[in-house]
Parts: structure tokens; C-alpha cells; sequence
């Protein structure tokens, strides 16, 4: 309740300081706030069936500034969503924090010096729903991420950009102390000695490397809008082989001024996050997918 009462008033914040700078002629502000809806019922359904409702919350604000050579982008995306199947506890679909700023300052026609800054989180704790729903395996600020690094933009129209920043630093933040003593999200974990005390581990990890971001965003049919956002991150401390990959895909098909279909998927790798059998041994990275369609009704202001 707190998390969702967070992302309301974090919602309206957004949009108050948005309708404030969307006056200044130098600003260009849009927002969309959507929610989305699935559902199904049965009675006396000899085949068999849960009574089953999805619902998520959306939000997206891109607020950028330009002025001479100089501009400033801002995006903005949150998500929180719950699956309720016939009397279950509700289950969590859906939960997302995620912020990209980035100056840039134009070099020639179409590329730029940047600095990029980059914050990943979530709102609401989450459970791993294979095993039980009592024990917490995330949480808001376990783990979040934070970059920031210069670089270079490449942006040949307004549907397309590539940055690429050689020397990012980034943070692994694990505010949850259970959490990081495991060594969840790539930290190390706590040690114990041969007195069995416990040095407990730290809850941030440093990683210095180099990051690619990319982007595209167009109508590519009539009423059919595709976007995509591509992001990699090779750790030079340590393997540098191994690239961190988050690739997200949103199709909206707009059905009228207000009513949507959403198709929206994320594939993450990240060879820091180790995963565990049914036995509770650890069998390495794997790579994650996520995947849904949704009837939305939008707002665009």
C-alpha cells in the first residue's frame, strides 16, 4: 500500500511540474497514463477454469529541453501490476521504476556530446511464486541500478539514437541486508569465519565499464506504434566478455482516441544474477523474458 501510494503521488508530482514547464517554449512535455486490464470467467465450466483478473498501471513521461546547441532529455517510465486468480493471494506481474536523463550538446549535424544518467528500480516486494509467497526476493531499492558516464549520440532522425558512453560507472544497490548477504544481484556475500562470526555483505557494488543505449520509436503502420530500447554493458573490472543485455519492445495498437491493445516484452541477461534449482543449487545466469498483452484505456496530455 505504501509503494502504491508512492507511484500515485509520485504520478501526480510528474504531472504538476510537467504542466508547469510545458508553457516555457524551450521545453516539449508528453505525458500517457494508461491502465490495463485483463480478464476471464468461468461458471460451471465442465472443462475446468479460475476466475482470473490482470490489471497494470502506466505511466511514461518524456520531458526535453533544447536551446542552441544544448539539449536536455528526460524519460520517465513506471509500471505496477497484479494478477488476482480465483481466491490466491494477488501475484505481481508487473513493477517497474525506470529513469534516463541525458544532456547533450550538439557536435555537428546529427551527433553529440553527452553525459547520461540511468535509475532502475521497482515499487513493490516480490516473491519468487515457484517456491512460496512469503519469502522476499526483491524489494524497492533492492536491487536498483544507477549509471552515469559521457559519450557520444548519434542521432540521424527523429525516430532513432545510439549512445555510446566508454567509461560508465555504474551501482548495484541492494538496500535489503538479507538480500545482499546472500549475494543476490551480483554482490558478494556475507563470509563467516572459523568462530562463526559473520562479516555481512556490503550492499552496493561498483562496476566501471563501457555502455551502449539505443533507441527507436515510429508509427509503422496506420494506428500501429512500435518502440524499442536496447541497452548493453560490459563490466571492465570484471569479464569484460560477459555483456549485460536489457532489450525492451512496446507495440500499441491504437483502437481509438483512448481505448489500446499493449503488446510489451523485456529480455534481460545479466551474468551477475545467478539462479538455483529446485534443489536450491545454483545453476548459473539464464537469460529472462517477460511477455504480455493487454486491452489498455490511455491518457495523453
Amino acid at each position: 500500500m505504501k509503494k502504491a501510494s508512492l507511484l500515485l503521488i509520485l504520478m501526480a508530482s510528474l504531472t504538476f511540474v510537467s504542466g508547469q514547464t510545458d508553457t516555457t517554449k524551450n521545453w516539449t512535455v508528453k505525458n500517457n497514463l494508461s491502465i490495463n486490464f485483463a480478464q476471464s470467467y468461468f461458471s460451471n465450466w465442465s472443462a475446468g477454469g479460475e476466475n482470473t483478473v490482470a490489471t497494470v498501471g502506466k505511466y511514461t513521461l518524456n520531458a526535453d529541453y533544447v536551446k542552441g546547441n544544448n539539449k536536455w532529455t528526460n524519460w520517465i517510465s513506471l509500471a505496477l501490476g497484479y494478477s488476482y486468480i480465483g481466491d490466491n493471494k494477488p501475484m505481481k506481474t508487473d513493477d517497474k521504476i525506470e529513469f534516463i536523463s541525458a544532456y547533450g550538446h550538439n557536435l555537428s549535424e546529427h551527433w553529440f556530446a553527452t553525459v547520461v544518467l540511468t535509475f532502475k528500480s521497482q515499487f513493490a516486494k516480490g516473491y519468487d511464486y515457484k517456491v512460496d509467497s512469503t519469502t522476499i526476493i526483491s524489494k524497492f531499492l533492492a536491487p536498483a541500478t544507477v549509471d552515469i558516464g559521457p559519450g557520444i549520440e548519434y542521432t540521424p532522425d527523429k525516430y532513432f539514437y545510439a549512445n555510446f558512453s566508454p567509461v560508465t560507472a555504474r551501482w548495484t544497490i541492494v538496500n535489503d541486508q538479507r538480500l545482499a548477504d546472500l549475494g543476490s544481484f551480483g554482490l558478494d556475500p556475507a563470509t563467516v569465519n572459523d568462530q562463526g562470526d559473520t562479516t555481512h555483505a556490503k550492499k552496493v557494488k561498483t562496476m566501471f565499464g563501457g555502455k551502449l543505449l539505443m533507441g527507436y520509436k515510429r508509427d509503422i503502420f496506420e494506428n500501429v506504434n512500435f518502440g524499442t530500447k536496447l541497452e548493453l554493458f560490459s563490466d571492465y573490472l570484471n569479464n569484460p566478455q560477459n555483456i549485460d543485455v536489457n532489450w525492451q519492445v512496446a507495440i500499441v495498437l491504437k483502437v481509438n482516441s483512448w481505448l489500446n491493445v499493449n503488446i510489451t516484452s523485456e529480455l534481460i541477461y545479466d551474468n551477475d544474477v545467478i539462479f538455483k534449482n529446485d534443489a536450491g543449487l545454483p545453476i548459473g545466469p539464464r537469460t529472462q523474458f517477460n511477455e504480455n498483452m493487454m486491452l489498455g484505456i490511455g491518457l495523453n496530455f
